[in-house]
C-alpha cells in the first residue's frame, strides 16, 4: 500500500501563501471580454495595456531561468533602431543647412565694391565664327573698353550687365557689335555657373534662356546700385534742339552699317526690326552714320518720330534681347531675330512653318507701309509713272472698266546667282522671265464668252515693265518691247558711256583721240566691288584692280573696310544707286497686276511684302521662278 501524504502533521510550517490581494479568478482584463478599469478606480495602472497574465502564485521552479540570448548589435541595438537613429540625425543636419543657406541668402552681407570679372580685351572675330573661352580676371573698376562684364550683387550672387565707356561714341564698329554678342552668351554663361556654384545646386542654372535671362542688370539698374559709374555728360544720339522730351523706356536703334553692297537685305531688315519694336513697344530709331548709300533722307523720307527722347550712346546695348534700349544691326542679326531662327529649326510641320513665315511677313509689311516714302522728288516721279502704266493698260472706249495685265518682271544678275541647281553658277535665261510673263497674261485673260472680244483687247493692251540691274536686259530680244520700270535714273552701260564722252559708238580707231581712263560699265548687273569702287580714280591700283575683277566676272569683292572713306562725290553716286534701285520696286509694286522674279534675290521678297499677302500670296500674284521655293523672308 502506498504510503500517504499526511497534512495534518505541523512539521511543515514554511507554507506559501498566496498574498490576500492575488485573485485567482478569471479576469475579464485578460480575457478581453470587458474593457479596462476606470481611470478613475484606485486600482488603475497600465496592466491592461499588456496582455500576458500575471505571474503563476504556484510554486517557484526548482530550475534557475535561462538567460535571454543577445540580439542585435551593441548589446541589443538592432539594425532597424540604427537606421532610424541615422535618419534623424540626417534630417537634422539637413534642416540645419537648409536654413543656413537661406538666412545666408536674405540676410547676406551687402558688399560696398562690389568685385567684378572682367573679361580681357576682345579679339575681335566674326559672330559666326568660333571664339574661345573667355579669360576672365577680377578687377575693381570697370574696363576702359565696351565688354560684357559678371558683378556681384549685394546679396553675394553673381549677376552680368555691358559696360560701354561713357565718350565710347556711337555707334561702335560693326566688330564690336559682332565681338560683344558672342561674349553676351559666355558672359551669362559665367554667371549662372558662379550662381549655381554658389547656391549649391546645380539644377538652378536651369530655366534662364537667352530670351529671358534674370541675371541680366539693365544700365540704368546697374548704375543706381553701383555697379556702374554713372557718366557725368549725356553722349549718343544727337537730339533736336528745342526738343523736350521724355527719355524713352524702351527703344530699338537700327544702324544702317553693313558689309553687304546690296540694299535688299538692309531693307528687310530694317522692315522687320520696325515690326518687332512696335510689337514690343520700343520707340523707333534708325542711325545712318556709317551707312555706305550716304543720308538716310537722301532717299526716303524721315522715319516717324517717336514721342520720346532718344537714350545715350552707353545705354544701347547689342545684346541680350530683353536691354531696355537695343541697337540692331547687320553685326547683330542673330540677337534680334533669334526667335524666328529657333521657332525655324525646332518647326516639325509645314503648317508651322507657314505661320512663321506670315508671321514675319507681317512684321516687314508693318515696317514698309511705315518707313518705304521716297523723298518727295522721286515720290512724285513714281506717282506720275504709275499712272501713266496703269492708264496704257486701259482698254479704249470702256472708260476704264476693262483693261490689260501689266506683268512686273524684276530681274537680278551681278554677283547674284539663282538657288536653282542647273542654273547656280550662271543665271536664269532671259526667255523663262519673258515666256512666264505671257504664260500669265494668257491664263488671266483666255476666256470664253460673250466678252470674248474684248478678252483679245485685254490682251492687246497687256503689256510688260522690267527692272533689272543688267543695263543691257532691257537691249535683249526676249525682252523687246517691254517697257522701262523708271527712266529717271539709269545704270549706264560702258557703250552708252563711251557714247556720251566720244560722241561715236563705237569710237574710229583709225583717228587718234585724247587718253582717257578706261571705262567701266554696269555691264552683267550689280558688283559689289563695283559699288564700293564707285568715284574712285582708276590711276589707285586697289579701286582699278577691284573694279576690274568685278566687271570680268565678279569673283573678288571689296569690302568697306578694305577702302579707304568714301568721299562726297563717292556717296552721291552710291546714294545714286540706291535710289534707282528703290524706284524700280516702288513702280513695279504698284504698276504691275502680277509680279515675275527669282526668290533668290532679296528684291523679289521686298516685291511680295510690298504688294501684300492676300495679292502676293492668296491670289497668286508673286510668281517665282527659281526653283519650287516660297517666300523666305531673311537669310540667316
Amino acid at each position: 500500500m502506498p504510503p500517504t501524504l499526511d497534512l495534518s502533521r505541523r512539521s511543515h510550517t514554511k507554507v506559501v501563501v498566496s498574498p490576500p490581494r492575488i485573485n485567482l479568478r478569471r479576469a475579464a482584463s485578460y480575457n478581453h471580454d470587458r474593457g479596462p478599469l476606470s481611470s478613475t478606480s484606485s486600482r488603475f495602472n497600465f496592466n491592461h495595456l499588456v496582455f500576458s497574465p500575471p505571474p503563476s502564485p504556484g510554486l517557484p521552479s526548482l530550475s534557475p531561468p535561462l538567460k535571454k540570448a543577445n540580439r542585435g548589435l551593441c548589446g541589443g541595438i538592432t539594425p532597424l533602431r540604427l537606421a532610424r537613429y541615422a535618419i534623424r540625425i540626417s534630417s537634422i543636419f539637413l534642416v540645419f543647412y537648409v536654413s543656413l543657406v537661406f538666412f545666408t541668402w536674405l540676410f547676406g552681407e551687402p558688399v560696398t565694391t562690389p568685385p567684378q570679372t572682367v573679361p580681357q580685351p576682345p579679339v575681335v572675330k566674326p559672330l559666326s565664327g568660333t571664339v574661345d573661352q573667355v579669360s576672365m580676371v577680377s578687377q575693381k573698376d570697370p574696363p576702359d573698353f565696351p565688354t560684357p562684364i559678371v558683378i556681384t550683387d549685394h546679396r553675394g550672387r553673381a549677376k552680368w550687365t555691358v559696360s560701354i565707356p561713357a565718350g565710347s561714341g556711337f555707334p561702335l564698329t560693326m566688330s564690336q557689335y559682332a565681338d560683344m554678342c558672342v561674349r553676351c552668351h559666355q558672359v551669362a554663361s559665367r554667371a549662372r555657373q558662379l550662381r549655381s556654384e554658389g547656391i549649391g545646386l546645380q539644377h538652378m542654372s536651369l530655366g534662364f534662356s537667352d530670351a529671358t535671362d534674370h541675371g541680366f542688370i539693365d544700365v540704368q539698374e546697374a548704375q543706381t546700385a553701383g555697379y556702374l559709374p554713372s557718366p557725368t555728360a549725356r553722349v549718343g544720339v544727337v537730339r533736336e534742339e528745342g526738343t523736350e522730351k521724355p527719355g524713352c523706356k524702351k527703344s530699338l536703334t537700327f544702324v544702317l552699317e553693313s558689309n553687304d553692297a546690296g540694299l535688299g537685305k538692309t531693307l528687310m531688315m530694317l522692315w522687320t526690326a520696325y515690326g518687332l519694336a512696335q510689337e514690343e513697344g520700343r520707340a523707333f530709331f534708325i542711325d545712318d552714320t556709317r551707312w555706305s548709300y550716304g543720308k538716310y533722307t537722301a532717299i526716303f523720307q524721315p522715319p516717324p518720330d517717336p514721342d520720346c527722347a532718344a537714350p545715350s550712346g552707353h545705354e544701347i546695348l547689342p545684346c541680350p534681347r530683353q536691354a531696355r534700349h537695343l541697337v540692331a544691326s547687320a553685326a547683330t542679326v542673330d540677337v534680334l531675330y533669334d526667335s524666328f531662327i529657333k521657332e525655324f529649326e525646332t518647326s516639325s510641320s509645314e503648317s508651322h512653318e507657314r505661320a512663321l513665315r506670315e508671321r514675319q511677313f507681317a512684321l516687314a509689311r508693318q515696317g514698309y507701309e511705315a518707313l518705304f516714302r521716297l523723298n518727295k522728288d522721286d515720290g512724285n516721279y513714281v506717282d506720275s509713272r504709275v499712272r501713266d502704266l496703269l492708264a496704257k493698260r486701259i482698254v479704249p472706249k470702256t472708260r476704264g472698266q476693262r483693261h490689260g495685265l501689266a506683268i512686273g518682271v524684276h530681274i537680278r544678275r551681278g554677283d547674284l546667282h539663282p538657288l536653282e541647281y542647273q542654273y547656280r553658277q550662271s543665271y536664269i535665261p532671259l526667255n523663262v522671265y519673258s515666256e512666264t510673263a505671257r504664260d500669265m497674261i494668257e491664263a488671266r485673260l483666255n476666256r470664253t464668252g460673250p466678252f470674248g472680244a474684248e478678252d483679245k483687247a485685254a490682251k492687246a493692251q497687256s503689256f510688260v515693265v522690267v527692272a533689272s540691274d543688267d543695263p543691257m536686259t532691257y537691249e535683249s530680244a526676249e525682252l523687246a518691247g517691254a517697257s522701262r520700270a523708271q527712266e529717271r535714273i539709269q545704270l549706264a552701260s560702258k557703250q552708252a558711256i563711251q557714247q556720251k564722252a566720244t560722241g561715236t559708238n563705237p569710237p574710229d580707231r583709225s583717228v587718234m583721240h585724247k587718253f582717257v581712263d578706261e571705262t567701266f560699265g554696269w555691264e552683267g548687273g550689280f558688283f559689289a566691288a563695283m559699288f564700293w569702287n564707285l568715284g574712285t580714280s582708276s590711276r589707285r591700283p586697289t579701286a582699278a584692280s577691284a573694279s576690274s575683277q568685278a566687271v570680268a566676272g565678279g569673283a573678288v569683292s571689296a569690302s568697306a573696310s578694305s577702302l579707304p572713306a568714301p568721299t562726297a562725290e563717292t556717296l552721291r553716286l552710291r546714294s545714286l544707286v540706291g535710289r534707282a534701285y528703290m524706284m524700280d520696286l516702288a513702280v513695279l509694286a504698284d504698276a504691275s497686276d502680277v509680279v515675275v522674279c527669282a526668290v533668290s534675290a532679296v528684291g523679289c521678297r521686298l516685291l511680295a511684302v510690298m504688294m501684300g499677302w492676300e495679292s502676293a500670296m492668296e491670289d497668286g500674284n508673286w510668281v517665282n521662278v527659281d526653283g519650287g521655293y516660297g517666300w523666305m523672308g531673311l537669310e540667316w
